[in-house]
């Protein structure tokens, strides 16, 4: 028997869900993309782009996921043989230093924990070592997807500027940006990239990268630039170099959408909305950790991010079997454990389009999981959920 029925529930951290409206925004003819509409677009984009990673600095958009704004990024400021520094804190700033070491970077990592964000005070040692200042760009990312680290972006940026070192601090908000606070030139961040289909409720396929003067200014002499990534070659006065070649017109239609929904709803509500349905999602896993099987990967509360939860499964329980159980019986998705937490973990996804109806319903189906399942947790953990959100949601 299975009570799952309509549309599936993505509790995974992206592609997350997309709202009705980015879906009917695309479903609509193409444009003249030499036409004044598709100039007026992209600016529009660009503009608001800006705004999200709050930088006056310029933005790019580029036909491409993460990985590929990744690339964006590191073609752009670095040559070959440049040592870059990667703050470990999971799974994707190692991916991020391993794609900069397969362009020839030499890639050094500052050994970081997957249960705990990165430590301001590690990066600021390990800094001032660099007598002769070698590391040309640290790495980092805001939310750490595989481990639900969240990283104190702006304490590390005031820790490399006490160490009095010049290298480009990179940033990773794929997993935060139009979900919790990012403040690129407040904080003093020098070049941001993110992606469409986490916070931003588009589909996959569009890279976003924001560079501050001082990373222009770099990018004049890097040697890993490439004609497609390349950011002086998107400055041209011809539209089609904003993209390369050809717009994709459907998804920006689509994220022009997605970032009127954002700043109607404003970013302190939006920032707000994570903030307390994630907390709702740890309430009811710390209860269920009672049982001494399930857990919260990231051991300090302010480290865990507002995005993501990874919950840890004790040995001799499945994980897999919980997420089986959750798709096929119940229709909600949720996300696997990766990387060093593969057949160790689950995830919960809370970004984007999202709504207390979604999470309720989401821990409800957990806990129904577990029951199945027999798998030993804490009675309450829904309640405990709809309890937080009772006193901290006013009528």
């Amino acid at each position: 028997m299975t009570v799952r029925a309509g549309r599936e529930f993505l509790a995974i951290p992206g592609p997350t869900t997309m709202p009705d409206e980015v879906l009917r925004a695309m479903h609509r003819p193409a444009i003249d993309i030499y036409s004044d509409q598709m100039i007026n677009l992209t600016d529009s984009l660009l503009r608001d782009l800006s705004k999200l990673f709050a930088t006056k600095g310029k933005t790019y958009i580029y036909i491409a996921n993460g990985h590929g704004a990744w690339e964006g990024v590191l073609s752009n400021v670095l040559s070959r043989g440049d040592k870059v520094l990667v703050l470990e804190s999971g799974r994707f700033a190692i991916g991020w230093g391993l794609a900069a070491a397969a362009m020839g970077a030499d890639v050094e990592v500052l050994k970081g924990d997957w249960r705990r964000a990165i430590r301001p005070h590690e990066v600021e040692a390990r800094l001032k070592l660099d007598k002769e200042h070698k590391i040309k760009a640290i790495l980092a990312v805001q939310v750490d997807t595989a481990s639900g680290a969240y990283n104190d972006i702006e304490a590390i940026a005031k820790a490399i500027k006490a160490a009095g070192h010049p290298a480009l601090f990179m940033v990773d908000t794929v997993a935060s940006l139009a979900c919790m606070p990012f403040e690129m030139d407040q904080w003093g961040v020098d070049v941001a990239m993110s992606g469409s289909q986490k916070g931003l409720m588009t589909p996959p396929g569009l890279g976003f990268v924001a560079a501050n003067a001082r990373a222009l200014e770099v990018h004049r002499k890097a040697g890993l630039r490439t004609p497609y990534w390349d950011w002086t070659e998107r400055e041209g006065s011809e539209h089609y170099r904003k993209y390369a070649g050809t717009a994709p017109v459907h998804l920006l239609f689509a994220l022009r959408q997605a970032i009127d929904m954002i700043f109607e709803e404003g970013l302190p509500n939006i920032f707000r909305r994570h903030q307390l349905l994630a907390e709702a999602v740890r309430r009811a896993v710390t209860v269920w950790a009672e049982g001494q099987v399930l857990g919260l990967n990231i051991a300090e509360a302010g480290e865990r991010s507002d995005t993501v939860t990874t919950v840890t499964v004790e040995a001799g329980h499945d994980p897999a079997a919980l997420q089986r159980y959750c798709k096929e019986k119940c229709g909600v998705v949720l996300g696997t454990g990766i990387g060093d937490l593969h057949g160790q973990a689950f995830r919960i996804a809370h970004m984007g389009h999202v709504n207390a109806p979604m999470i309720l319903g989401t821990l409800g189906v957990v806990e129904v999981g577990l029951n199945a399942l027999k798998i030993p947790h804490g009675k309450g953990g829904m309640e405990a959920a709809i309890a937080w959100l009772g006193e901290q949601v006013s009528a």
